[in-house]
């Protein structure tokens, strides 16, 4: 099959019709006296071999059939600025392949023999320096003088031991089931992430440390963030910088809602100050170099130190991580710990004469989402898994996944007493499964309410 097409990006200004031209003189000089590029890798990566295995899972799903999985474009933030590039998940999966330069690359499985495929990777090969090629310098996308240098065909294959073919450039896909429109792919991509090996569970541990720092970042960032009008958006960046620092980036976007904004499950506008009589309720993962992220969640007091009722709360929240992390098992289901968790919640709030029995589900008033989600490449991994596989299925060694029970008391709900609106509290742990039941890989940050004020104590006298 030739190779496969470098699409063009649909809609975006054509960034060097303001250029000036180029003449023959200056093309030719700019062709010409260039020493050798060193190359960018050598010796294949370090999951050579498990992405090869996980091909093979994968090829065992569809027999006789081209898989098509691109990495993606890059997408437009504004005018002739892109957003950062992230490969998609299940291309870096597949490939081991995770950088920004994996731009329009293509990862096809083309049926070989009775039952099985072989990888093709089709890559836009290196920018030549040559006489009638501008690329290099001229391509604002993808040129080396704009972007950065990326490996050629030859270098791609030592890294991935893959085929490579460089894209063709004529705008089409072949035929086959592609990633971005086929269900059934879609699914069988999520579904060969479910279990994680050993390498992917110590990049998640990895994340895990990481996040830890940023949190202690964030606690010494505290006095000057409590000073600024928009205090919120200080704890973001100071997380932000960690993530940036030591790994790729954060996993999702960070929240930082401090007060009545952490009743807002997915609160991303951080332009709130900080109140010292009020909660912070932080949200955050740093994405290693791997693509993999931690998703950790606390709730500080501001003043370092639980009001009661804040106490209260945070109280029965722990409670419900702790009966949902009991029920992390082999042979569980999926559901069993946010069933275990929201028993403890519905009778907690019942206990506070909140609801008037624990029975049904009007505690869902104060809960609003499930208590977790398997973690890894994505923070909401394996999504696209058909119910049987993953929120209907059974926990098995090697899954990894949050526990994360909240409670979210609206500040304008007339249903609870006056003291009780506008605290919300969420606590997430990062954890994976094993023989013996589960491990809390996020252990290093504490989680009860007298380790929490004596850690944000020593650290803001530090």
């Amino acid at each position: 099959m030739a190779g496969l097409p470098a699409r063009p990006a649909s809609g975006r200004l054509n960034t060097t019709s303001h250029d000036l031209p180029v003449s023959p003189e200056l093309a030719a000089f700019m062709a010409g006296d260039w020493a050798g590029s060193p190359p960018t890798g050598e010796t294949p990566l370090p999951v050579t071999d498990l992405t090869a295995e996980r091909r093979a899972r994968l090829s065992a799903c569809f027999p006789g059939e081209r898989l098509i999985v691109p990495a993606g474009e890059l997408s437009v933030r504004s005018n002739d600025c892109d957003h950062r590039f992230r490969p998609h998940s299940a291309y870096a999966h597949l490939t081991g392949l995770t950088g920004e330069d994996q731009v329009g690359h293509v990862l096809v499985l083309e049926p070989s023999g009775p039952s099985g495929h072989e990888a093709v990777l089709h890559i836009r090969p290196r920018s030549p320096r040559r006489v009638g090629s501008d690329e290099f310098y001229r391509d604002r996308r993808h040129g080396e003088f704009w972007v950065g240098r990326r490996p050629d065909l030859d270098e791609t294959e030592r890294l991935t031991g893959i085929r490579c073919t460089p894209l063709d450039g004529s705008g089409e896909l072949p035929p086959g089931r592609h990633a971005a429109t086929d269900p059934e792919l879609r699914a069988a991509l999520s579904e060969v992430r479910l279990v994680k090996d050993a390498w992917e569970v110590s990049q998640l541990r990895l994340a895990v440390e990481y996040t830890t720092a940023g949190f202690g970042d964030v606690v010494r960032a505290l006095p000057r963030a409590l000073a600024h009008p928009r205090g919120e958006r200080w704890i973001e960046g100071v997380f932000n910088l960690r993530a940036r620092a030591e790994g790729n980036g954060t996993g999702y976007a960070t929240i930082a809602a401090s007060g009545a904004h952490a009743c807002v499950l997915h609160w991303i506008r951080n332009d709130g100050p900080l109140d010292p009589a009020q909660l912070l309720l932080l949200d955050a993962g740093v994405e290693t170099d791997s693509l993999y992220t931690a998703d950790i969640t606390r709730t500080l007091p501001l003043s370092g130190r639980f009001s009661p009722v804040q106490r209260q709360v945070y109280e029965l929240v722990l409670a419900a991580q702790e009966a949902g992390m009991a029920a992390l098992r082999p042979g569980a289901t999926f559901r069993d710990f946010h069933r275990a968790g929201m028993r403890v919640i519905a009778e907690g709030l019942a206990e506070w004469g909140i609801l008037t029995s624990p029975q049904g589900d009007r505690y869902r008033r104060y809960t609003l989402c499930s208590s977790g989600h398997m973690l890894g490449l994505d923070v909401h991994d394996c999504a696209q898994a058909r119910a049987e596989a993953y929120l209907d299925g059974i926990l098995a060694q090697g899954n990894v996944l949050t526990v994360e029970p909240g409670l979210y008391f609206q500040p304008d709900d007339e249903t609870l007493p006056p003291e009780l609106r506008g605290i919300g509290v969420r606590i997430e742990d990062d954890l994976v499964i094993t023989a013996e039941g589960a491990q809390l890989m996020s252990s290093a940050l504490p989680r009860t309410p007298d380790a929490i004020e004596a850690w944000m104590g020593a650290l803001l006298e530090g």
